[in-house]
C-alpha cells in the first residue's frame, strides 16, 4: 500500500553538510509548497563530533522509524549506541523535514533499492540530487580530491533507480568543499538554477550554530556576502569566497556518471567494503582509511583543555598566523582541530564566535582586518 504523498525528495550526495544545504535549497525552490521534504541522507559526520571512522549504519541507531522496507527515518527521539555519535537527531529537531537513513552498507545496489522503495511508496514530484562543493563531478584523478566515495555511492545509485529519468542532479557552492577547484569545476556545471540570498539562510541559521560542515557554513557565508579567502579542514585548505558561492547549477546526470570512473567502478557493488576497496583502485585511497588513520591518532593524543586566558592567546596567535598566509576567514572546526582541542570546545567557540561582531553564521570565524 502506498503512503501519502511526499512533494520534494531530496538526495545528500556527500554528508550530513549536503543535508543542512537540501533545506536552504527546499527553501528556495518549493518555499510555496509549505509541505516539508523528505531528505535522504547519509549520518556521517567528523571524527571532532563521531569518533567512530565511516558511515553510520541503522543498527547503530535506536528509535528509528520504518519509512520502507529498507529505509529508516531518524527522528528527534533516535539515539545513536555508544561510543558512535550523529548530528541527524539534532536536525530533526531544528528543522521540518523528515530526514531517512542512506545505508551504504549494502554498497550502491543497496541505495538503489531505498530510492525505489521511497520512490514508490511517496510518489514524490520531484527528486533533487544535490551536493555541495561539486566533488560529485570528479573524474576520479583530480590531485585535490579528498573524499569522493559517499558522493560517488549516491551518483551511481540515482543513476540506476527506477526513476532515474525523473532525478535532477544539483551541484551548489562549486568550490566550497576545498575539493576541486571553481575553475576546474565550471566547463562541467551546466545551467545556473538559482543563486541562495540572505533570506534563503534563515531556514538553516539555528542549525550553523552547531553544526560542524564547512561547505555548507560557507555557502551560506557567502549568500550572506562574505568575500575573501577561507581556510577549512585540519590541513587548512584555502576556500576562495566569491559572488559564485552562493549559486545551485544543474548538472546532466547520465554525464556526470559518464565521467566519473569511481562511481562507473562501484555502481555494481552490495556491500561497502567492496565500494571502498574499488575506490582505493580508482582513486588511490578511502575517505575511511583517512579516517582510520587519523582516529588512531586523535586517539594516542591526550589532550589538556587549555585555561580560557590561554585559549584566547592561541585564537590570536593563530589569526595572526593565518593573515600571514592570506587567509581572511576560517571555520570553527578548523580553529578547532588546528589547536588541538576536543568536540566539547567546537561548541564553546561557536558560541564564543556567534558574540563577535558578525553576520555570517557562528561556524564561519572572520579573522581581524590587518
Amino acid at each position: 500500500m502506498k503512503r501519502a504523498p511526499v512533494k520534494r525528495l531530496i538526495v545528500a550526495a556527500g554528508g550530513g553538510g549536503d543535508a543542512v544545504a537540501a533545506a536552504m535549497l527546499h527553501t528556495a525552490l518549493y518555499a510555496a509548497d509549505d509541505e516539508p521534504a523528505l531528505i535522504l541522507t547519509y549520518s556521517w559526520d567528523r571524527l571532532i563530533i563521531d569518533p567512530v571512522p565511516g558511515p553510520r549504519a541503522p543498527s547503530d541507531f535506536t528509535g528509528l522509524h520504518h519509512l520502507a522496507p529498507h529505509v529508516r527515518a531518524v527522528p528527534v527521539t533516535a539515539t545513536p549506541k555508544p561510543p558512535h555519535a550523529a548530528t541527524l537527531p539534532r536536525l530533526a529537531a531544528e528543522l521540518p523535514h523528515t530526514f531517512a537513513l542512506i545505508d551504504p552498507y549494502a554498497g550502491a545496489t543497496g541505495i538503489t533499492r531505498q530510492l525505489d522503495e521511497l520512490t514508490a511508496h511517496f510518489t514524490p514530484q520531484t527528486i533533487d540530487l544535490l551536493d555541495v562543493g561539486g566533488d560529485i563531478l570528479a573524474h576520479g584523478d583530480e590531485p585535490t580530491l579528498r573524499s569522493p566515495l559517499a558522493d560517488a555511492l549516491t551518483l551511481a545509485a540515482c543513476t540506476r533507480a527506477n526513476a532515474t529519468a525523473d532525478v535532477r542532479l544539483l551541484v551548489a557552492g562549486p568550490g566550497l568543499d576545498g575539493e576541486l577547484p571553481a575553475a576546474t569545476l565550471r566547463p562541467r556545471l551546466g545551467s545556473l538554477i538559482t543563486t541562495f540570498t540572505p533570506e534563503h539562510t534563515q531556514a538553516i541559521a539555528s542549525v550553523l550554530a552547531w553544526h560542524p560542515s564547512e561547505a555548507t557554513a560557507l555557502l551560506a557565508a557567502t549568500a550572506l556576502g562574505a568575500r575573501g579567502l577561507c581556510e577549512v579542514r585540519d590541513a587548512g585548505l584555502p576556500v576562495p569566497l566569491t559572488a559564485e558561492g552562493p549559486t545551485v547549477h544543474q548538472v546532466d546526470l547520465p554525464g556526470a556518471f559518464a565521467a566519473n570512473r569511481l562511481a562507473q567502478a562501484i555502481v555494481d557493488t552490495t556491500t561497502l567494503d567492496e565500494a571502498e576497496e574499488r575506490c582505493r583502485t580508482v582513486c588511490g585511497t578511502s575517505e575511511i582509511d583517512y579516517e582510520r588513520t587519523k582516529a588512531q591518532r586523535l586517539s594516542e593524543q591526550k589532550q589538556a583543555p587549555a585555561a580560557p586566558h590561554d585559549l584566547l592567546a592561541q585564537i590570536k596567535d593563530f589569526e595572526q598566523a593565518a593573515l600571514t598566509r592570506g587567509a581572511t576567514h576560517t571555520t570553527v572546526r578548523r580553529l578547532t582541530e588546528a589547536l588541538g582541542l576536543t568536540g566539547e570546545a567546537l561548541q564553546h567557540l561557536a558560541q564564543l564566535n556567534a558574540t563577535r561582531a558578525s553576520r555570517l553564521p557562528a561556524s564561519v570565524w572572520q579573522l581581524p582586518r590587518r
